[in-house]
């Protein structure tokens, strides 16, 4: 089967990219495109989408150049500042100029009558939806109904949920709120994370019925794996994020892996080959 990794990260020290002038405190190490690449070889991940990494903020520069360095291999997720009213037209530069498929937005976990609750979020969605890129949504379970009134007004989006809003598993509000998302045609979930969630070693198995829910909910058509690497390498080893889905979720069958680790994937990131470039 196919195997699509839709949610990493990249950065690297490097003056030619600088960091976001707010950041305190950049990474010490690097995690360079190179170095994915490596992992991915060693274990049959044939392509991956690089969603840009907080530490740079709205320049999504270096992202873009591991885009043109190695267009068969990545695809990636912008950012733009949802607090400015010009960030649809920095989505079109960013998806029609540099080749980005997708935006991701991070509204705080708990906040009320911030920027996702404000007029600037119709204009942002609906130019993804006219640019026919998905919108990822990194927050937490509480700000979903707020997701969901937006939605109401944009059917066309297509929209993934990251990491299950990091719901706990044992917060059944919360659990129900992102079920309650299913009933959205368009939204889809990435079941990842479950070695932050969980409070055993791996396999993490206090987090399979979460996942289960979510699988009976969505449908495994709208079901993601990702390895988030390489943050989940601080609890994680990048091949364990992969063989929790493929060799220890036994509620999946073996057309649900299919989509699960890579066709879900590929119906949002259309991939080109090597011989379209």
């Amino acid at each position: 089967m196919r195997i699509i990794d839709p949610h990493v990260h990249i950065w690297k020290n490097d003056p030619a990219f600088p960091w976001a002038p707010e950041l305190r405190t950049p990474p010490k190490e690097d995690a360079p495109p190179e170095m994915l690449l490596e992992a991915m070889d060693a274990h049959g991940v044939e392509k991956t989408v690089l969603v840009q990494v907080i530490f740079y903020r709205w320049d999504n520069s270096y992202t873009a150049k591991a885009l043109e360095d190695y267009p068969d291999k990545f695809m990636g997720v912008c950012r733009v500042n949802p607090e400015d009213p010009a960030a649809p037209d920095h989505l079109s530069y960013w998806t029609e100029e540099r080749g980005f498929h997708g935006v991701r937005l991070s509204p705080s976990p708990e906040a009320s009558d911030d920027w996702f609750c404000g007029p600037l979020m119709d204009p942002l969605f609906q130019r993804a939806a006219d640019l026919g890129v998905p919108m990822l949504i990194l927050t937490g379970p509480n700000r979903l109904p707020d997701l969901a009134r937006i939605l109401e007004r944009h059917p066309d989006l297509d929209v993934v949920i990251d990491h299950m809003a990091d719901c706990p598993p044992d917060d059944e509000e919360g659990i129900r709120k992102l079920l309650d998302l299913a009933r959205y045609p368009r939204v889809y979930v990435k079941i990842s994370h479950t070695w932050l969630l969980s409070k055993e070693d791996y396999p993490w198995r206090d987090t399979h019925d979460l996942v289960h829910r979510v699988y009976d909910a969505f449908g495994a058509q709208r079901l993601m794996w990702a390895t988030d690497w390489p943050m989940c390498l601080r609890k994680a080893k990048y091949e364990q994020t992969l063989s929790v889905v493929r060799d220890e979720m036994d509620f999946f069958t073996p057309e649900d892996k299919e989509w699960i680790l890579g066709k879900t994937a590929l119906k949002l990131w259309p991939f080109k080959s090597v011989c379209d470039n």
